[in-house]
C-alpha cells in the first residue's frame, strides 16, 4: 500500500525531501509525495516542482489519512510545525533514502528524515523530527535528541550525545566519547560548519573552528 505524504515547508530542503520521496517510491518503499504545505497565503495555490502548495487545512481536506514530514532546517520551527500538523490530524512519517546504510540496532523516532549516502552503525537512538542530511556518518552508541539537525557531511564518532534542537553545520566532526563519559553537545547548541568538536558543548552555545571553541 502506498502512503500519501505531505511535506510541511516549501523551501530548498522541502524540494530535496520531495525528490527523496520519489527515490523511496521508485525503490518500492511505499511513500508518495502529494504536495507541500506552506503557511504563506502568497505561496498557496502555486506549484513547486510539479506538486501543489496548499495550506495545512487544505492539505488535510484533500488527502485524508496522509502522513506528514516537516522539511524545515530550523529545529525550533520544525518542532512547532510538527505540533501543528499533529494537532491537525496528520501523522508524522519517517523518510529514509534507500541509499542509507544502517544496522538493525537502531531506534528512530517519527518524522525523522535521513538523506542519501548516510551511514549509521550500531546501537544508535534518534529522536522525533531529526534531520540527517546527505553523506553523514554516525558511529556506535550515538544519541540524537528530538529535532536535531545534521547538515551535509557531518561525522559523529562513537559515544556522542546531542541534545534536543541542536544544529551541527556542514562538514563538522565530533570526536568520540566513552561508555562512561559520552561527549555531550547540549540542547540548542550550534556547531559551525567545518568545526571539530573535541570537548563538551554547553546548551545553547555556538562553537566554531578547529578545535571548536565558543564564538567570540
Amino acid at each position: 500500500m502506498i502512503r500519501n505524504v505531505l511535506i510541511y515547508g516549501a523551501g530548498g530542503f522541502a524540494r530535496e525531501v520531495a525528490w527523496l520521496l520519489e527515490q523511496v517510491g521508485a525503490a518500492g518503499g511505499g511513500q508518495h509525495a502529494v504536495g507541500f504545505i506552506d503557511d504563506s497565503a502568497e505561496r498557496q495555490g502555486t506549484t513547486l516542482n510539479g506538486l501543489p502548495v496548499v495550506s495545512l487545512a487544505e492539505g488535510t481536506k484533500r488527502w485524508p489519512g496522509a502522513g506528514c514530514v516537516v522539511a524545515v532546517g530550523d529545529p525550533k520551527v520544525r518542532a512547532k510545525l510538527m505540533t501543528a500538523s499533529s494537532a491537525a490530524g496528520l501523522e508524522g512519517v519517517t523518510v529514509i533514502h534507500p541509499r542509507v546504510e544502517r544496522s538493525r540496532w537502531l531506534e528512530i523516532g517519527e518524522g525523522t528524515v535521513i538523506c542519501a549516502g548516510t551511514i549509521l552503525t550500531t546501537n544508535i537512538r534518534i529522536g522525533r523530527g531529526v534531520q540527517i542530511n546527505l553523506d553523514c556518518t554516525i558511529g556506535h552508541d550515538v544519541v540524537l535528541g528530538d529535532h536535531v539537525t545534521l547538515a551535509p557531511g557531518v561525522h559523529l564518532s562513537g559515544w556522542v550525545e546531542v541534545g534536543a534542537g541542536a544544529y551541527i553545520g556542514t562538514g563538522a566532526s565530533v570526536i568520540n566519547g566513552t561508555a562512561g563519559a559520552p561527549l555531550l553537545i547540549g540542547a540548542g547548541a550550534v556547531v559551525g560548519a567545518g568545526a571539530c568538536v573535541t570537548r563538551a558543548v554547553p546548551p545553547g552555545v555556538t562553537v566554531v573552528g578547529v578545535p571548536a571553541k565558543p564564538r567570540p
